[in-house]
């Protein structure tokens, strides 16, 4: 459960990254220091969301023995 929610926190990061770099592309003037921060926020934007994906989707749940699945 606990890999789960680091997933959707990666995810989470990942979202607000790209929304970031959208925004900085959008609102640029075309000088180096805004192309750089609109590829740095846009790499980390990507990384974070693929890797939280793949951590949610690949993570199984497990059942105790007192627990029951609803």
């Amino acid at each position: 459960m606990e890999k789960r929610v680091i997933g959707i926190i990666l995810t989470l990061l990942g979202i607000a990254g790209l929304i970031a770099a959208a925004f900085d592309f959008i609102n640029t003037n075309g000088g180096v220091r805004n192309v750089k921060m609109i590829v740095v926020f846009g790499l980390l934007g990507i990384m974070f969301f693929v890797a939280g994906i793949s951590l949610v989707r690949n993570t199984k749940d497990v059942i105790k023995n007192d627990e029951r699945v609803s």
